[in-house]
C-alpha cells in the first residue's frame, strides 16, 4: 500500500469509509466486521466514521462502536490504524440529517465518541459540517479546546469552502490536518479546496469518491445498470488494465494530488479489497488526460 500522511501520521493512500456498514441497507455485523478486517489485511490504515453514521433513532454512534469492536478483535494488529471520527451532525431516524456545530454540542459529542471508541484521545476529530446558526470560528474554536485538553490528537473540517478552510487554519495552525469534502468524477466543484489543501500541506479526503462510477450510500447504494456514457473513459481504461472502473477512479484521484486520500465506502470484503488495490495502479499521462476530460463536456 502506498503511503500518504495526515499531519505527521502515515496512512495508506486509500482509506475505508465505514458509513455503509451502519446506515440504511447495512450488512449484518459478521459481514461488517469482515469488511473492516479485509481493509486492514489490504493495507488500509485510515478508517473514517462519525457519531451520526447510524440508521434508527436512538442508536447514535453505531458505526463508531462497530469499528471499535472490529479493531479490538485484531488486538495489537490494529495498532497502526488511524480512526477519524466526526461530530456536528445527527440523524433523527427518519432518513434526514441535522446539523449542530455549537461548541457545547461538539464537546459532548467528542466525549461520547471517546467512550464508544474506547480511547483516551481520538486520533483525528473532524467538524462534520458548518452550522449556519453558529459562527464558524466558534465551532472551530471548540476543536482547538479539545486539542488543548488532549482529547483529540489532530483536527479536521468537512464540507468546508476555501474561506472556511483558511479561517480554520488561522485558528488551529498546523493542528488542522484534514479537509473531508465531496470529490468524484461526477462532482469536481471541490477543485479550489483541493488545491488549497495541497498548498497548505493539509490532507484532502474525498467522500463519495466514486460518484459517476457507482452510486454512493447516500444515494441508496450501488445499483446495476448501464454505465453513464459521460464516464465511458473510466470503463474503457478499466478494460485495458483488466480491473474495475472503481479501481481506475480511485487511482485517478490519487494521481491528481499528493494531498488526496480517498475514503470509498464498502459493505463487502471484496469491495474494499478492490478499492485498496487502487493504490498500486499507476495510470499513464495520456490515461489521466482522458479521465480528466470525462464528464466535463
Amino acid at each position: 500500500m502506498r503511503i500518504r500522511h495526515i499531519g505527521t501520521v502515515p496512512v495508506g493512500a486509500v482509506g475505508l469509509g465505514a458509513m455503509p456498514l451502519s446506515i440504511e441497507g447495512r450488512p449484518d455485523e459478521d459481514r461488517a466486521i469482515a469488511t473492516i478486517h479485509a481493509a486492514l489485511d489490504a493495507g488500509v490504515t485510515l478508517i473514517d466514521t462519525a457519531d451520526s453514521y447510524h440508521w434508527h433513532a436512538g442508536e447514535a454512534g453505531h458505526n463508531e462502536e462497530l469499528v471499535a469492536r472490529a479493531l479490538a478483535a485484531r488486538g495489537d494488529g490494529a495498532g497502526a490504524v488511524l480512526v477519524a471520527t466526526k461530530g456536528g451532525r445527527g440523524r433523527p431516524g427518519d432518513g434526514s440529517w441535522t446539523v449542530d456545530g455549537s461548541p457545547d454540542h461538539l464537546k459532548r459529542a467528542c466525549e461520547a465518541s471517546l467512550r464508544r471508541l474506547g480511547v483516551d484521545a481520538i486520533g483525528l476529530y473532524q467538524l462534520h459540517k458548518p452550522d449556519p446558526a453558529v459562527p464558524w470560528a466558534d465551532s472551530v474554536g471548540a476543536l482547538a479546546e479539545l486539542l488543548d485538553e488532549g482529547k483529540i490528537r489532530m483536527a479536521g473540517v468537512s464540507n468546508a469552502g476555501t474561506g472556511q478552510i483558511r479561517q480554520a487554519r488561522d485558528i488551529l495552525g498546523d493542528r488542522l490536518v484534514s479537509v473531508q469534502n465531496s470529490f468524484s468524477p461526477a462532482l469536481r466543484t471541490g477543485e479550489p479546496e483541493l488545491r488549497l489543501c495541497e498548498e497548505l500541506g493539509i490532507a484532502f479526503l474525498p467522500w463519495s469518491p466514486l460518484g459517476g462510477i457507482s452510486r454512493s450510500s447516500l444515494d441508496g447504494g450501488s445499483r446495476p445498470g448501464a454505465p453513464d456514457p459521460a464516464y465511458a473513459a473510466f470503463h474503457a481504461i478499466a478494460r485495458e488494465h483488466g480491473v474495475s472502473p472503481q479501481r481506475v477512479c480511485l487511482a485517478w484521484l490519487i494521481a491528481r494530488s499528493p494531498a488526496v486520500i480517498p475514503i470509498p465506502g464498502a459493505s463487502r470484503p471484496e469491495t474494499i479489497r478492490d478499492s485498496a488495490a487502487a493504490a498500486g495502479l499507476t495510470l499513464g499521462a495520456d490515461e489521466i488526460a482522458r479521465l480528466e476530460a470525462a464528464g466535463t463536456s
